[in-house]
This record gives structure tokens, sequence and C-alpha cells, in this order.
């Protein structure tokens, strides 16, 4: 059956994939699905996003639903704003995170604020593809009201879970670049309720992006790096579009990967109580390392945070994330939270009384490679299979696509669930190990490309 929903929601090219007809249909498949009752409805900054939300309302109310347009919110608000009203069906995110400004997407949220399990996208899928949407009679058309309290709601909630005095004590500076995102309308304003001096870049909602791409990438943050050196910061913050992920800057200006800043937090949640730690294959085994030096243990999962905070849900555990600035905590909500990201390392720092570098320079070190190849979509599965052909009798896993294990260092390579690209994730304990490592994974999808 043909897919739809990639590892976030579904995406596509505005004008392309991502028409007005589609957001409409699909809007219709969602509501079919959910039933009759209230979905909420939020976006992040693109110029395309009014278009998208008003036809993908249009379908849900064609369907029978009422529709709560919470207007412009970073996803986790839109999430938390339905795990906590605790009386809608679900809702949608129309959001591209940190593709480009031409992409934009569509996530599909439950009534306990987590993304849909995959056999929930596949029936979404299914009454999409056989047009089985309920049609409303006339008097059963759904209607549409705003709310905008999602914003005021998801800060107040962030604030209860950390100890804001200690932080309000410490006077942090702090430089935030929510990329024109929707994070604009929240970091800034989280960090002050926090007692912090803020400085902010690209803190205006402009949907073409005109600061930066929404990616947080090495690339993308000089500004930020620049700045927070400059002005004395703390530490600087970039989210992407829709501000589930935070990337942190140090005080000296150094960018620390996501899995790092996964790492650092882990430690912090563990030293409150011990348990287990949820996140995909794809993660550095640095967190290995730090969560169990902390008494917890980790368990492993396909790429997606959706997966991870399913098996989060179902284990128990008390923390979880991704590699890529996106991490979960429980307490709070169960999906990946830049926001409350932000609120914890603050509450972290103000703990440890020594600069973000610090901490992060104590943290075990590998070196990490990552790399794309361009794999047609319909040999997706093919070249899949051939890898794992080629690479028999090694030491490998397949939770998700194929992780090689070596000695020193490991190389994962596994289709991606938004791209038609295979990607490559090396690390080794030396960079020219996980180079020879991310090059022998590329040379092994080429080869897998080469058989029929």
């Amino acid at each position: 059956m043909r897919r739809l929903f990639g590892t976030n929601g579904i995406r596509g090219i505005v004008g392309k994939e991502m028409t007005a007809e589609f957001a409409v249909n699909i809007g219709k498949a969602i509501g079919t699905f959910f039933g009759a009752g209230a979905v909420a409805l939020a976006r992040d900054t693109r110029i395309s996003g009014p278009m998208l939300t008003r036809a993908v309302a249009s379908g849900l109310m064609a369907a029978g639903c009422e529709v709560v347009d919470l207007g412009i919110a970073p996803t986790p608000a839109a999430q938390y704003y339905v795990a906590k009203l605790g009386s809608l069906s679900g809702a949608i995110v129309v959001t591209a995170s940190h593709n480009p400004r031409e992409f934009n997407g569509i996530k599909a949220i439950d009534a306990k604020g987590m993304e849909l399990r995959a056999e929930e996208e596949e029936a979404i899928e299914s009454i999409y593809f056989e047009s089985r949407f309920r049609a409303a009679e006339w008097s059963d058309v759904g209607s549409i009201r705003t709310d905008g309290t999602a914003i005021d709601r998801y800060l107040a909630g962030i604030l209860d879970q950390v100890d804001a005095d200690a932080i309000r004590r410490r006077r942090f500076t702090v430089v935030a670049d929510p990329g024109n995102g929707a994070g604009c309308l929240t970091t800034p304003y989280l960090l002050t309720a926090l007692g912090c001096r803020v400085v902010t870049l690209n803190g205006q909602a402009d949907g073409a992006f005109p600061g930066r791409m929404p990616e947080p990438v090495p690339e993308n943050l000089a500004a930020l790096q620049r700045v927070t050196v400059e002005g004395g910061a703390d530490f600087g913050v970039a989210h992407d579009g829709d501000a589930d992920r935070a990337i942190f800057v140090d005080e000296k200006g150094g960018y620390i990967y996501g899995d790092r800043s996964f790492a650092l937090l882990a430690i912090e949640e563990l030293r409150a109580r011990a348990g287990t730690v949820v996140t995909p294959v794809s993660t550095s085994r640095l967190l290995d390392d730090v969560v169990r030096t902390a008494g917890g243990n980790v368990i492993r999962t396909k790429v997606g945070a959706p997966i991870v905070a399913r098996v989060m849900f179902e284990t128990g555990a008390i923390f979880g994330g991704e590699e890529n600035g996106g991490v979960i905590f429980p307490a709070h909500q169960f999906c990946r939270d830049g926001g409350m990201a932000v609120a914890r390392m603050l509450e972290c720092l103000a703990r440890q009384e020594k600069p973000l570098s610090a901490c992060i320079a104590a943290l075990p070190t590998y070196s990490l490679r990552k790399s794309n190849v361009a794999v047609p979509a319909e040999r997706r599965e093919a070249v899949l299979d051939a890898l794992v052909r080629l690479v028999a009798g090694r030491r490998v896993e397949t939770i998700d696509g194929v992780k090689i294990h070596e000695d020193d260092g490991s190389v994962l390579v596994r289709p991606s669930g938004t791209e038609p690209v295979f990607r490559i994730y090396a690390e080794a304990t030396t960079p020219e190990r996980a180079e020879a490592l991310a090059q022998e994974g590329v040379a092994l999808v080429e080869k897998a490309l080469r058989r029929r």
C-alpha cells in the first residue's frame, strides 16, 4: 500500500504534493477516522500555513468535526493543549518542522497528545485512498471556533515542572534563536518568566525564514554562536520550525550536538530517580555510557519520535529522545518538547553551578559522521534487503535498517522516513575511524543499488 505518512507526519512541497485539494481530503480522512468530536488545529509560521489550515479545517468540518483553531503554536503546545484538556478527539498540526520553506506538512495527534501509531496512520491512508470519507448531513456539518489559550497553558505547564525560583536566582543570560518559527511565541517569554536576560535572534514570526533555514544545524547557527559569545550569555538555544527540538550553544560559542545535550539531560533525570531511557538506534553510544553510570538502562527503538514516545508510554520510562535535539519528558507530556528542554537545561545549570561548556566536556567523547545516499522510493525495500545480504556474517542489528557493530565503532544505514534517501550514521572513538565507517556505509548502499 502507498504511504503518505513518514517518520513524522506527511510532508511535501507546496503546490506539488502539498496542495489545498490534498489538505481538504486528508482533513476529511482524519476527521472520518476521529469520528464526531472536537479536533484542535495549529500551524507553524510558514507562508502556506493559512491556506493549508483552512483547507484541513474544511475537510474536518465536512466530516462532522468541530474545529478548535489554536493559530500559530509550537507542535508541543498543541499536544499539551489536547492532552490536558481531555475532551478532544485529537489534533492536526500543519508544519514541516525543519524542512526548507517550500515544504509544509500535516501531523495528526491523538486524544492523549501523542502522534498516531503506524497502524492508525495506515487506517487514515486507507480512508483517503479509497475515498471512504464521512459526509456530514447539512445539519451535522462541523463548526469552527478559536481558542487563544494554548500557548499560555503550555508555558504554565513547563513552569510547573522546574524549580523556577532556583533558576531565577542565577539570573542567566540566554540568546534565543527561534528561527522565525513558532518558537517565537513561546521561548523568549518562557525565558523571561524564568528571570533570564533574553537576547533574541530571528524572533519575529515569518514563514519566509529570512534569518536562517529552519534546521538548527551548525551551518545555520553562526550568528547564534557569535552573539552568544559577544553578549556574554550563559548559552544560546535554537529551535526548528515548530519548536519541538532545541539545539544548544555553550558560552564559548561551541555548537552542542543533540546527542550530548540529550546525555547531559539524561544524567539530570536519573539523578532524581533511576529508570529507563528510550532512544532510537541512531543515537550515540554516549547515552549508554552515561545512563549505565547513573544507574539506569537504555531501550533502543526504530528511528522516530512517535515510536520513542509510544515505547516510553508503554514501559514507564522516565526520559527519552533523539540525537537531533528532540527530547521527551513524560512527567510533562509524551512528545518532543523544545521549550521544556530549555527550561530543564536552565535547571541543570542552576544546580551544577558551572558553565555549560564544562558540563559537556565532562561527558565521554565519540566522533560522529553522517551522510546520505539518494535512493528512489520504489527501490527502498530492495536496497534494504540487499544490504542485509551484503553484511551477512557480521555483528549487526536490524531494529531499523542495518547497524554494523565493530569493536571501535558502528555504522547505521537506514531509509529515511521523510525523503528518498538512505541515511548513514557512523560513530567511532576517533574522527578518522568514524569517517571510514561512514564511507563504508555509503559504499554499501551504492553496492546494494547496483544489485537487481
